[in-house]
C-alpha cells in the first residue's frame, strides 16, 4: 500500500495525504476520508522516507534526573500528552542524578539526533552551559531557570516563604532541612524563601539550625536527629522535599515529639508519600504535569514554527494544609 493508493481511495491528491501525515492543514471533510482509508488498509507511512524528505526525526530527547521520582513522572506525563498528539515520540534519558550522564546525553542529542530537547535539570555546571549553547536543535529547560533559554520552572522562593510563614504563626524556633545550593530551585531558592520568612517575622536566623542533605527519607531522619541535638526546643521545621519531611517526622516521633503540637513539619512537592503518613503532611503543590505540558508546547512551537524567541514561564503553586502543622 502506497501513499498514491491512499490518495486514490480517499479521492484526494497525493499532496493532501502528505499534508495530513505531516500534521499540516487539511479540511475536515478530506481529513475524515483519508483517516477512513488509512484505517481500512492499515497503512503505515515510512518513517525513514519521512526523515529523508523533511530532515525531521519526529523524536524528542527528554533528559531527566530520576525516572522513579513522582515529580519527574508527573512532568513526563504532561510532556507525553502534548508530544504524542503532535506525532512525536519520546526518547527518555534517565541519568540517575549523574552529571556525566547528563552531559553524555546532551552531547548525543545536540547535533540533530532528535528534533528537540527537553532538559529536566537540577544543576548547571559550566560544561552544561557550553554544550547547551552548542545545540543545533531547540532546547527547553524544565524545572530550572537559565538565561538565554526557554524555561518552565516553579516559584520555589515564594512557596517556601509562604509555607514557612504559616508555621511561624505558632512557632518561634524554626529549623530547615534542605539540599545543596547548587540546585538553584529545590536548594537555593527554597532556602532563601525560608530565610525571608524568618526575616519578615523578626526571628534571628540560626545557621546551626539550617542543614543540607540529599533527597531521601533517610537524609531527613538523620538531619532531624542532628537538629534535635543542637536545639531540643525547636518547634517547626521546613523541609525542601516531602521525602525529607517524612524522614524528619519519623525521627521526631521516635524522639517522643508529637506532631504538630510539639513540632510542626512541612514539606514540598505534594507527593503521595505525604498523604499516607500520620498526620498527613502539610506541603506545597506544584503543577508539575501542567508544567510538562507547557514546556512541550514551547518546544513544539520552536521545532515547527522556527521561533527563536526565548520564553520563560514561572508556574503557580498551592499550599496544602494537613495535620502536620497548626492551622
Amino acid at each position: 500500500m502506497t501513499i498514491n493508493e491512499i490518495a486514490e481511495m480517499a479521492g484526494v491528491s497525493r499532496a493532501t495525504v502528505s499534508r495530513y501525515l505531516n500534521h499540516g492543514y487539511v479540511s475536515q471533510e478530506k481529513r475524515e476520508r483519508i483517516k477512513e482509508a488509512i484505517e481500512k488498509t492499515g497503512y503505515q507511512p515510512s518513517t525513514q522516507a519521512q526523515t529523508l524528505r523533511t530532515k525531521k526525526t519526529k523524536l524528542v530527547g527528554v533528559i531527566l534526573p530520576k525516572i522513579s521520582s513522582d515529580t519527574v513522572s508527573r512532568m513526563v506525563a504532561g510532556i507525553s500528552d502534548v508530544l504524542s498528539k503532535r506525532g512525536y515520540q519520546l526518547l527518555l534519558a534517565n541519568t540517575n542524578n549523574d552529571i556525566e550522564e547528563e552531559l553524555k546525553y546532551l552531547n548525543l542529542f545536540k547535533d540533530n539526533q532528535v528534533d528537540g530537547i527537553l532538559f529536566i535539570a537540577t544543576i548547571f555546571s559550566a560544561r552544561h552551559k557550553k554544550i547547551l549553547k552548542e545545540c543545533r536543535v531547540p532546547v527547553v529547560i524544565l524545572g530550572q531557570r537559565l538565561d538565554g533559554f526557554s524555561c518552565v520552572y516553579q516559584d520555589d522562593f515564594h512557596a517556601a516563604l509562604q509555607i514557612t510563614e504559616r508555621m511561624l504563626r505558632h512557632g518561634r524556633i524554626p529549623a530547615y532541612i534542605g539540599v545543596t545550593d547548587r540546585d538553584e530551585a529545590a536548594g537555593l531558592s527554597r532556602r532563601k524563601g525560608f530565610e525571608a520568612a524568618l526575616a519578615a517575622a523578626g526571628i534571628p536566623m540560626r545557621p546551626e539550625l539550617m542543614v543540607e542533605g540529599d533527597f531521601s527519607i533517610e537524609s531527613g531522619s538523620k538531619n532531624m536527629q542532628s537538629l534535635l541535638e543542637k536545639e531540643p526546643k525547636l518547634d517547626c521545621v521546613f523541609c525542601a522535599t516531602d521525602n525529607i519531611a517524612v524522614g524528619a517526622a519519623a525521627c521526631l516521633k521516635s524522639a517522643g515529639k508529637q506532631i504538630p503540637r510539639d513540632v510542626q513539619v512541612a514539606g514540598t512537592g505534594d507527593t503521595p508519600i505525604g498523604r499516607y503518613v500520620t498526620p498527613g503532611l502539610t506541603t506545597v503543590h506544584f503543577y508539575y504535569k501542567t508544567s510538562g505540558k507547557e514546556a512541550a508546547t514551547m518546544l513544539v512551537e520552536q521545532m515547527e514554527d522556527g521561533r527563536s524567541v526565548n520564553k520563560e514561564l514561572k508556574m503557580g503553586f498551592e499550599i496544602i494544609e494537613n495535620g502536620s502543622t497548626i492551622s
